[in-house]
């Protein structure tokens, strides 16, 4: 059944103020002649007292006179917006503590539509991902290092990038070096260039990263594979902002925002002396944490529904084969899921579905399997399970509960229910532009 907001809260607010306005105006002369006869008041002081006694006494009517409108407009509008809080949050609330609820819910909403308006690159509108990109947005305006940490494949490239494109620094260049693929005793000319006959090999003058990055941002990934000599080296730049050719003597300036990244535990790698605590301390000005893709599964069905769309325009992914993907843990995070999605693609050939027999590499998941895997902890599997087909579902349907309801065989209350006893939202499943406005969920 489609239900749809009533507009009067949207005229409400306007209409008090605009009567209170109206009203105090023809009122205030009036009162003003009142307090002039009854008093010694001056009349520029008598008019700003009547006015004042004239927008109370209006503004306490209409307040009275709108609570009526806004307790029917929540118990019309409270069933159709699942609760991501539950019950208990809105227990013993008055009315405009409800509509506090309320307001918080469409902030959600506005939030994953901000993210996917600011971050068009990087998909996520989960908890997690707004609060790395309130800190992107945070540490951009500055000029100060940052430290990107998380498993591989969690888009640290993409952090990186988008600190540059919202920096004062994005007219520059964005230069980018994996210390990790470039071979050890050619790291430091990479980084820093070389002199003609600095080594055997050096027919030529080479221009290094950090003066390819002039004015822009230098991005240092992998740098926990960094030898120690070099970093005593990056160590220098960060202190001095100077540094030399391999095989010069001329001092350069180095005008340039240093972003490093790393999968690596940088904590256990200065203990055990592999790399440099001053470094560490030099880079972590501003440590930005990537979250793992188990860690916002929310944010399968956006990346899935992305990747398709380059790799089989058209093409969707079944309740079954859905429900696949948000049970696995990902590993190798959001490149594992391309990866997984480019090779389902390819088995499905012109398919328009894709079905869990084109992702050989997940192994099917249930409730059976919790079981096995600890029954002490049985309740969070079972709910983990429940959450996994629900999404699914959500997915499968852009978000609109009646039609994920009848995919699950089941009736919409209950799945209702059982949307605000797992905290789902399903605003967002659905498309673009379609976050913001009711729909017949």
């Amino acid at each position: 059944m489609r239900r749809r907001i009533d507009v009067s809260l949207a005229v409400l607010v306007p209409l008090i103020l605009g009567g209170v306005a109206v009203l105090a105006v023809l009122s205030a002369d009036s009162l003003a002649a009142r307090f002039s006869r009854f008093s010694t008041l001056e009349p520029a002081v008598a008019m700003a007292l009547a006015a004042g006694v004239s927008v109370g006494c209006v503004s306490a009517a209409f307040v009275f006179a709108a609570l009526r409108p806004i307790r029917r407009l929540l118990r019309t509008t409270a069933p159709a917006l699942p609760l991501a809080a539950g019950p208990a949050k809105t227990a013993g609330l008055d009315d405009f503590g409800r509509l506090g609820v309320v307001a918080d819910q469409m902030a959600e909403v506005l939030g994953a539509l901000d993210a996917r308006a600011l971050f068009p690159n990087m998909v996520g509108e989960s908890r997690a991902m707004r609060a790395v990109f309130a800190q992107v947005l945070k540490v951009a305006a500055s000029d100060a290092s940052v430290l990107l940490l998380g498993e591989s494949g969690t888009g640290k490239d993409l952090a990186a990038r988008s600190i540059h494109d919202k920096s004062p620094r994005s007219a520059g260049a964005f230069v980018a070096v994996n210390c990790a693929a470039i071979p050890q005793g050619l790291l430091e000319s990479e980084l820093f260039g070389h002199e003609k006959g600095a080594f055997t090999g050096a027919v030529t003058r080479r221009v290094g990263r950090f003066e390819q990055a002039a004015g822009g941002t230098l991005f240092l990934d992998e740098i926990g594979d960094m030898p120690l000599e070099i970093q005593a080296k990056i160590l220098r730049v960060l202190e001095t902002r100077q540094f030399e050719r391999v095989g010069g003597i001329t001092t350069l300036r180095a005008d340039v925002r240093v972003i490093a990244a790393t999968h690596r535990d940088l904590g256990e790698m200065i203990r055990r002396g592999a790399f440099r605590e001053d470094l560490f301390h030099r880079l972590n000005v501003f440590p930005v944490h990537l979250p793992p893709l188990r860690e916002r599964r929310e944010d399968i069905a956006l990346l899935a529904g992305r990747f398709l769309e380059t790799l089989q325009p058209g093409a969707t992914l079944s309740l079954a084969a859905m429900q696949r993907l948000l049970a696995h843990d990902w590993p190798g995070n959001v490149r594992e899921l391309r990866n997984t999605l480019e090779r389902a693609a390819l088995l499905a050939g012109d398919a328009a579905v894709l079905e869990p027999r084109h992702l050989p590499g997940l192994a099917e998941t249930g409730p059976g399997e919790a079981v096995q895997a600890g029954a002490d902890d049985l309740d969070s599997r079972l709910a983990a399970y429940e959450r996994s087909l629900i999404e699914a579902a959500l997915a499968r349907t852009g978000g609109v509960q009646a039609r994920a309801a009848t995919l699950l065989g089941i009736k919409e209350r209950s799945l209702w229910h059982r949307v605000k006893k797992l905290g789902i939202a399903p605003g967002l499943f659905r498309p673009a532009g379609q976050q913001a406005s009711n729909s017949d969920d």
